[in-house]
Order: structure tokens, then C-alpha cells, then sequence
């Protein structure tokens, strides 16, 4: 009997050791001085949002490049800032870049987020 619990602990630590290991590091974007979704609001010019809509739709790119065999489709710069509008408004806390992966997740038709 003693043998039996000591083999399930073994078993159970061995299992809980790799998955300590499994959160990755933070993501690095490089992206504007700021991509709240409040800072996007607050730039209701179309003229002003251009370099937010630039940034997504080259993160986009990148997505294709690192995930072909899940290509996102060319998107015009109206269906991003009406993404980015709509997901803005869904989630006040949450970031372009943010609004850029879930899009990149629809768009690609995976529909869920890229795990490692």
C-alpha cells in the first residue's frame, strides 16, 4: 500500500513539474507610445487612427508570415478600424494590439488564440 501512494505522488509531481514550466513569456509588441483602446477613442479622425490601423494590418502580415498555413486575408483599412471600433467598444480595458490578435485569430479561421 505504501508502494502505491508513493508511485501517485511521483506520477503527480512528475506531471505538475512540466506544466510549472508551460507560461511563456510575456509577449513583446513594438507599437505605438500608446495602443489603449481609450487612446483610440480619443482619435476620432480618420487621419489620426491611420498609424493604428497601419500597425495592425502589418501585424496581420506578420501573422501570415509566421502561421502560412493559416493566412489572414487582405483586409481593407476600413474592416480594421471597424474591427478595432467594435472591439474597442466591447472591451474599454483591452489594447489594439489586443483587438489585432483576436482579428488575427477570426480572420485566419482558427478562431482561437495561437498557443505554443
Amino acid at each position: 500500500m505504501h508502494h502505491s501512494k508513493l508511485f501517485i505522488c511521483i506520477l503527480f509531481c512528475g506531471t505538475l513539474a512540466p506544466m510549472s514550466q508551460i507560461s511563456a513569456a510575456p509577449l513583446k509588441l513594438l507599437g505605438l507610445d500608446d495602443m489603449s483602446c481609450s487612446a483610440w477613442k480619443k482619435q476620432s479622425d480618420p487621419e489620426l487612427r491611420e498609424p493604428y490601423i497601419q500597425w495592425v494590418r502589418g501585424f496581420l502580415s506578420g501573422h501570415n508570415y509566421a502561421n502560412q498555413s493559416r493566412q489572414v486575408t487582405d483586409v481593407s483599412k476600413a474592416t480594421v478600424a471597424l474591427y478595432v471600433e467594435r472591439y474597442c467598444a466591447e472591451h474599454a480595458t483591452a489594447t489594439v494590439a489586443d483587438a489585432a490578435m483576436r482579428m488575427s485569430d477570426q480572420y485566419s479561421g482558427r478562431n482561437a488564440p495561437i498557443t505554443r
